[in-house]
């Protein structure tokens, strides 16, 4: 269920970047409205991520997780109806929303599930998470939109599994069970706590050029009179990201609470973003996994972070939701001002900019970032225990 869950947070966010140039040509959008399209669920990431946190409060983060994921169903099947920009755009915004109140009851679910294994429970739902990406990104244009007749059909069968998970949650797995009015949790995030801020810039910095690095990858080849070249960049860049979750799942001990390991991440996403401007084809399918596989090892790690960082379980939550706030607020801005600078340049590297920024943000969000030993000794204990 956390696998599930994990990959119904991206799989139909990621059916959207193979389908821009389709998107693009029915619907007249220029490259900004192309960046806002992409941009608009990592806003909601940003600007709803409280309210997850809120929710998760007032019932628990199982309720809130169902909720969430249901809402992600609905609304992802409803883009596909009409050739309607206002539609396109208000169901984006909705299934943006189900994410963020998705997200943040992640971490709290790991806690509670399995807390002498959160490395593990961590890398098995970014797992599921990065899966959605990479099958979203590979299977939309090759086989679902063909199989369905067109890009709208392929959003709505995309939309049925998110669906049918939110059933699996409710009737599979255990209640956490209510809590009394005066003992639930706080919701907000602590703003203050400068914990919060080193995590969300780190967020920011792998959202930033993942995200970055799926919206303009297209035109990018696109512009370059190299087409063909699109769907196996896409793939290779979401494909790197696998190897990533697995290494954190199946050696902990190296990555789970190493802020060194997100920085490294950074120096690898920079170095796949050289290679992806070279001319040759095959070193830029190498770049792509590499941005891919770099840029998830920081993601993976820093998502293990709020549960060995927050002072008590009712924390986590909270801290997570800062996080989002903060990192997806700035992933939303970087790729938008990508897409605003080529309007105004013509310049279609320029675009990529962001992923360049995003791994600078990787070297300096974790820079000082303590944790205590007490949680890095359980971390060991988990790698022992496999």
């Amino acid at each position: 269920m956390l696998w599930l869950a994990g990959f119904d947070l991206r799989i139909t966010v990621l059916a959207i970047p193979p389908i821009l140039p389709l998107i693009h040509r029915d619907l007249g959008l220029s490259e900004a409205g192309v960046a806002a399209l992409t941009g608009l669920p990592v806003l909601m990431l940003a600007s709803a991520a409280t309210l997850g946190s809120m929710l998760i409060a007032r019932f628990d983060a199982r309720r809130a997780i169902i909720f969430g994921v249901a809402l992600i169903g609905v609304s992802s099947m409803l883009r596909g109806i009409g050739p309607s920009i206002p539609m396109l755009f208000a169901m984006t915004f909705l299934m943006g929303a189900g994410i963020a109140i998705t997200q943040p009851a992640l971490p709290s679910l790991v806690y509670h599930w399995m807390p002498g294994r959160v490395g593990l429970a961590t890398a098995i739902y970014t797992n599921g998470l990065l899966m959605g990406e990479v099958i979203g990104a590979a299977l939309t244009t090759l086989v679902v939109v063909p199989m369905v007749g067109g890009w709208r059909g392929g959003l709505v069968l995309w939309g049925i599994i998110p669906l049918a998970t939110a059933i699996m949650l409710w009737r599979i797995t255990p209640a956490l069970g209510r809590r009394a009015v005066g003992d639930r949790p706080g919701w907000f995030p602590d703003f203050r706590d400068p914990v919060t801020w080193r995590l969300g810039l780190t967020q920011a910095g792998t959202s930033i050029a993942y995200f970055g690095a799926n919206a303009f990858i297209p035109d990018y080849l696109h512009a370059l009179h190299a087409s063909h070249q699109i769907a196996p960049a896409l793939g290779w860049l979401n494909a790197g990201q696998i190897p990533a979750s697995l290494a954190v799942g199946l050696f902990p001990a190296l990555f789970v609470g190493r802020p060194r390991a997100v920085q490294a991440g950074a120096l690898g996403t920079l170095l796949g973003l050289a290679m992806f401007f070279t001319p040759w084809p095959w070193c830029r399918m190498a770049g792509a996994a590499l941005i891919g596989f770099a840029s998830s090892i920081a993601f993976v790690v820093n998502w293990v972070f709020p549960p060995l960082l927050a002072k008590t379980p009712d924390d986590i939550h909270r801290m997570t939701a800062g996080m989002f706030t903060i990192g997806y607020g700035l992933a939303f801005v970087m790729p938008l001002l990508g897409g605003i600078a080529w309007d105004r340049t013509g310049i279609p590297a320029i675009s990529l900019m962001p992923v360049a920024i995003g791994a600078i943000l990787l070297l300096l969000g974790p820079a000082g970032l303590v944790i205590p030993k007490r949680d890095l000794s359980e971390a060991a204990v988990t790698a022992e225990g496999g």
